[in-house]
C-alpha cells in the first residue's frame, strides 16, 4: 500500500507525521510525504501524481473538520475516489464527525504508530 502523508494548512509542526512515516516504512508501507503547509488541492495533485492508495492528513491546528470538508469537496469535484484519513490533535468527540464527512479513519493524539500500522495491514483499499 502506498500512503501519502500530508500537512495541510499553516500548521508547521511535522515531527509527529515524520515519526509516523518512518514507522509505516518500517512496517512495509510505501510513503510519500508532502512537506509542510500544503493546500488540499496540492495534496490531491500529489496523490494523483504518485498513484497513492490512501491520503493521510496530519492536523494539529484544530482545523481538522474544515480541512476534512475541503478534502471531501475537492475529491468530489475531481470525481476521485481516493480514501483518506486524519490524524493529529483530534478530540475524541470529533472522530465520528470526521468519518461522517468521509474519512475512513481518524487517529487522535496519542495513537501509537504500531496501532496505525496494524490498522492499515488490516484493511483492503478499493479506490
Amino acid at each position: 500500500m502506498k500512503i501519502l502523508l500530508a500537512k495541510p494548512g499553516l500548521d508547521g509542526h511535522d515531527v509527529g507525521v515524520k515519526v509516523l512515516a518512518h514507522g509505516l516504512i518500517d512496517a512495509g508501507f510505501k510513503i510519500v510525504y508532502t512537506g509542510l503547509r500544503k493546500t488540499i488541492d496540492e495534496i490531491v495533485d500529489m496523490a494523483v501524481e504518485n498513484k497513492v492508495d490512501i491520503i493521510g492528513m496530519s492536523i494539529l491546528s484544530g482545523t481538522h473538520l474544515v480541512l476534512a470538508k475541503k478534502m471531501k469537496e475537492v475529491l468530489a469535484e475531481r470525481k476521485l475516489n481516493i480514501p483518506w484519513f486524519v490524524g493529529g490533535n483530534i478530540p475524541a468527540k470529533d472522530i465520528e464527525a470526521l468519518k461522517k464527512i468521509g474519512a475512513v479513519q481518524a487517529f487522535p493524539t496519542g495513537s501509537k504508530v504500531a496501532d496505525v500500522a496494524a490498522y492499515f495491514h488490516s484493511i483492503k483499499i478499493t479506490a
